[in-house]
């Protein structure tokens, strides 16, 4: 029985997949492949995140993690960096703490 999957995976699946006994059909990908591999897979961990809950969703919000500090790299810069970036904006702009919905503008 096959079981077809055609997405990017973390380094050591293969490895676990042999340790189960069965064969790992894989290839390396180019790296225009692997941005969109990783772009398409930061896709799926958000549609994770969305529909978990409780440990669950720790779990997907570390494997969207995973995938940023991917891309990051791909830009040449690390998590820290986006991290950093983040607090930035973050004192410049405020986060998300006051749950403040915008509705609309109303020009003077």
């Amino acid at each position: 029985m096959e079981r077809i999957y055609n997405k990017l995976v973390r380094d050591k699946i293969p490895e676990i997949i042999i340790n189960k006994g069965e064969n790992p059909i894989t290839r390396i990908l180019n790296d225009f492949e692997y941005k969109e591999a990783l772009e398409k897979k930061l896709f799926e961990e958000y549609e994770e995140v969305i529909e978990s809950n409780g440990n669950d969703r720790i779990e997907e919000l570390a494997d969207m993690i995973e995938v940023i500090r991917a891309l990051g790299k791909l830009e040449n810069t690390t998590i820290e960096e986006i991290i950093k970036i983040a607090d930035e904006k973050k004192d410049r702009r405020g986060a998300f703490d006051n749950k403040i919905f915008l509705e609309k503008v109303v020009e003077k």
